[in-house]
């Protein structure tokens, strides 16, 4: 009898590692990017969004400077995200930092289903392949402006967080509904309420007369801006110095310089003397040509 249980625990023992099963994981990590993704309401909105649409968040991990990591305490404390603090050093520490732990949950047994990463920065494509090729889904989170366009098609999802996710279901389904109860509004009631003597058209011209005076102001507000007045809100940099095109124009829209409903691009493409945009086809940065 004990001969027999030996040999059968030396044939377990001999078998290759794929024989034994190894069972799916339905696990879910979330890495930030914390030098880029670094506004609590976006993490916030992002970790709702995720447990919707995709399941519980196991590994939430997030990877930044310790300055930024600071303006990010309550979130991070509130939401269970363990901080990985960088040394201070020059770019892309956290980067790398980030990748290395996205290949080492890569490599664990079981290995998660999903790898969430919350960045539009395009460094990460190299990661989001290998990721892709061991197998696992890769989502990334971002802020539109934030979003390196060239990184889009690497990613298995992309999910836009913020006030200008335009794609996003809930607000592309909405957009439509005020605009159509606007347009069936004055036709319809328009017999019942005269005969109710409800004086609803004061109230329709009402609405109507701030709103073509809130588009006279945008259109002066255009008309003057000059580069004294863009270069006069920015951080200063010198001449040569490549800032990310998302925090210039969340500054200019700050500032009220530059309409919600504008681009930043075409603002800085008026001034091709001053300003110059990169990539040329859809740039993400920009720098001060001439001050």
């Amino acid at each position: 009898m004990l001969d027999a249980y030996n040999r059968a625990r030396a044939a377990v023992q001999d078998l290759p590692a794929e024989v034994v099963p190894m069972s799916d994981s339905k696990m879910i990590a979330l890495l930030i990017d914390a030098d880029n993704f670094s506004s609590p309401a976006w993490i916030n909105e992002a970790i709702q969004t995720l447990e919707m649409t995709c399941g519980d968040i196991a590994i939430r991990r997030a990877y930044g400077s310790a300055e930024k990591l600071k303006g990010l305490a309550d979130v991070l404390r509130s939401r269970v995200i363990r901080p990985f603090v960088n040394l201070p050093l020059p770019k892309n520490t956290t980067d790398m930092s980030l990748a290395v732990d996205a290949m080492e949950l890569a490599c664990l047994t079981p290995r998660p289903k999903l790898i969430v990463i919350a960045s539009g920065d395009l460094d990460f494509v190299p990661l989001v392949v290998r990721l892709r090729e061991r197998g696992i889904r890769v989502v990334c989170v971002s802020e539109r402006s934030k979003m390196a366009q060239d990184a889009i098609p690497a990613y298995d999802q992309i999910i836009y967080v913020g006030e200008d996710q335009v794609d996003s279901p809930v607000t592309g389904k909405a957009a439509p509904v005020p605009v159509a109860s606007i347009g069936t509004t004055p036709e319809k009631p328009v017999e019942n309420i005269r005969a109710v003597k409800v004086t609803v058209p004061k109230a329709v011209t009402g609405k109507r007369g701030p709103a073509k005076k809130a588009a006279q102001k945008t259109t002066a507000t255009k008309a003057v801006i000059t580069p004294k007045q863009i270069l006069a809100v920015l951080p200063s940099v010198q001449n040569g110095q490549w800032l990310p095109l998302g925090e210039v124009a969340k500054i200019l829209h700050d500032k009220r310089l530059l309409a919600k409903s504008a681009t930043s691009t075409k603002l800085f493409r008026k001034f091709p003397d001053h300003f110059e945009l990169m990539p040329a086809s859809k740039p993400n940065k920009v720098r001060v040509i001439k001050s």
